[in-house]
């Protein structure tokens, strides 16, 4: 099994490459929670995400067959792009096999690094797939996104360096998706602070680790669905799951909304963007999925910040939509001068903001002389809500909330 001494070895392959990333407390979420909570930011590290540890590592222990031979891999964004660099620095040709709905952003990040992208399957498991074709179609070794003791050594330097800077840690969080961040991270931590609390999260629509936990084995699910594309993983790997069976003390899910809104806090409240996966140990924590007491030292593992533009103004909406701060209703009116105004003034009496108003006339759930109105209002949090469609009922208006 991976051993601290792995992990040890594995910061002087990847100190060349991977940048120490800053560990930071944070009021804001520590007043929030009654905790201390501090975040290591390894959305810094040098592509965006922890994933250039474990690949510089394993290419690092390449033999010189292997690597005028090259690598291949499979992955959603983050390992492609850590990949791509360390085999960029080691003059290691580099041919990356990335899901067809993976984001533009992670697919050019990739290209930029000097490596060739293949597209193909619907996720991560179906690309895998692919470049285990390429592999043995054209004599490559394989770059395993999680599964591979070098790479779950590389990952786990994020450890070391948190126990370097935080000292006094009680509890770190860390994102799981097939494994190696958490494996290495918990290697790391219990070599050194074996009192020291190791809590893994999952997406809940990517939860294969807690129902593998529950039967002893590793278990693959039939698919996944979450924005937490970075860990969006049918199983676990089999190497991972011995290490997080036997140094994770808790495994916890968090739902995409949760997810969103962690995403939401930390670019208003810590000016700070990750990805979807990069905010799922900080849900935890905001939402208190586990246990915890006041005034615990707690470290979230912020793994990535890679996240495509368009999802993130999706992810905002959701996270507005999750605090009360954005709403879209459906209600009609008499089609007449001034029945919008009427509207209107109710609104502006409640400091609802307008986004954006849509009259449809031609809907067949009207009358003739009526007219559908949908309108896209800012919001003050959930009271204020309940405060607008109260006082908008209470003048007659039927309101659907679309949104």
């Amino acid at each position: 099994m991976l051993s601290l001494s792995d992990v040890l070895e594995a910061r002087d392959r990847v100190r060349e490459t991977a940048r120490h990333t800053p560990l930071t407390h944070s009021h804001t979420f520590s007043a929030m929670t009654g905790a201390t909570v501090s975040l290591k930011l390894e959305n810094f590290q040098r592509t965006g995400a922890f994933k250039i540890r474990g690949a510089t590592n394993r290419i690092a222990t390449l033999s010189d067959t292997e690597k005028d031979a090259g690598v291949v891999t499979a992955s959603a964004g983050n390992h492609a792009q850590g990949v791509a660099l360390a085999a960029s620095r080691m003059g290691v040709d580099a041919k990356i096999v990335m899901p067809e709905p993976a984001p533009i952003a992670k697919v050019k990040a990739t290209q930029s690094y000097g490596a060739e992208v293949v597209l193909s399957g619907v996720d991560y498991d179906a690309a895998a797939e692919r470049a285990h074709d390429i592999e043995r179609a054209e004599g490559r070794t394989y770059v395993h996104a999680f599964d591979d003791e070098y790479i779950m050594a590389g990952q786990g330097t994020i450890g070391l360096e948190i126990l370097e800077d935080c000292p006094e840690v009680d509890t770190v969080v860390v994102p799981i998706g097939g494994g190696g961040l958490i494996a290495g991270i918990a290697t790391a931590i219990k070599g050194q602070k074996p009192d020291t609390r190791v809590v893994g999260v999952q997406a809940a629509g990517a939860s294969s680790l807690t129902q593998s936990l529950e039967k002893g084995e590793v278990v693959t699910i039939d698919g996944v669905d979450t924005i937490a594309d970075g860990i969006a993983t049918r199983s676990v790997g089999t190497k991972t799951f011995d290490v997080i069976e036997a140094r994770v003390d808790e495994v916890v899910t968090v739902t995409d909304e949760q997810i969103a809104m962690a995403v939401v806090h930390l670019l208003e409240r810590s000016k700070t963007v990750v990805e979807g996966a990069g905010a799922v140990a900080l849900a935890a924590v905001l939402f208190e999925q586990f246990e915890y007491d006041d005034g615990e030292v707690i470290v979230p593992a912020l793994c990535g910040g890679n996240i495509d533009l368009n999802m993130l103004s999706t992810v905002i909406i959701r996270g507005l939509i999750e605090t009360g701060r954005y709403l879209k209703i459906k209600t009609v009116l008499k089609d007449r001068p001034g029945a919008l105004e009427e509207l209107l003034a109710i609104l502006s009496g409640y400091r609802a903001n307008i986004y954006g108003i849509q009259h449809d006339r031609t809907s067949r759930d009207i009358g003739m002389s009526d007219t559908e109105v949908e309108i896209d209002l800012e919001t003050r949090g959930h009271d204020h809500v309940e405060e607008l469609l109260e006082a908008m009922e209470s003048n007659g208006y039927e309101v659907d909330v679309l949104i």
